[in-house]
């Protein structure tokens, strides 16, 4: 039985801030907590109030070890 329950992916979350963030871009660190604060910190230095109070809450569904493992098989499809 599939288990992904949002086009693909976990939820709504990993695959929008897979598609928003990280779909198309040059990735070099695939660590799951790398690419978790790196948004962290993005939202931290672009927003503020409540609105960094809601993105810091939209992205604790997010299964950074899901997007880290998808953003290494397309690197290993590029290379190939």
């Amino acid at each position: 039985m599939n288990d992904k329950t949002y086009n693909g992916w976990t939820n709504y979350a990993t695959w929008r801030i897979n598609l928003e963030v990280f779909d198309g871009g040059n990735w070099d660190r695939y660590q799951a907590d790398d690419l978790r604060q790196f948004v962290e910190d993005h939202i931290h230095e672009t927003s503020s109030g409540i609105a960094r109070d809601y993105a810091l809450a939209f992205i604790q569904d997010v299964n950074w070890t899901e997007i880290a493992a998808h953003l290494v098989d397309e690197d290993e499809e590029v290379t190939e």
